[in-house]
């Protein structure tokens, strides 16, 4: 539970930057569903391989105990919380400093 409380706390520390800089990033969901997607898949594979290896476990009394495949729920979360939190902070810096370059131009 501790690990979805994390979570939340992430997205809290983000979720305003959505309506009050108006950055349009869920707005626009497809263009963030095409940033998730690789790293929800590559990451979450590499995590799957690791736990069915033996590599890689969680502390289960973090954890809900809810499972898709063999990774915890909370951690296909994380590899969308986080990432959604990162691109609305960046988005967030453009909007206050547009003059900054980002690359995209």
């Amino acid at each position: 539970m501790a690990y979805l409380l994390v979570l939340a706390g992430c997205l809290a520390g983000a979720l305003w930057l959505e309506p009050f800089l108006h950055v349009h990033v869920l707005r626009r969901w497809r263009r963030l569903a095409l940033t998730l997607l690789p790293a929800l898949v590559v990451f979450g594979t590499w995590d799957a391989l690791a736990i069915a290896a033996g590599h890689w476990t969680y502390d289960l009394s973090q954890l809900t105990g809810v499972r898709i495949g063999n990774l915890p729920l909370e951690e296909v979360l994380f590899f969308l919380v986080v990432p959604t939190c990162a691109v609305l902070s960046f988005e967030a810096v453009r909007a206050v400093k547009p003059h900054w370059r980002a690359g995209d131009e």
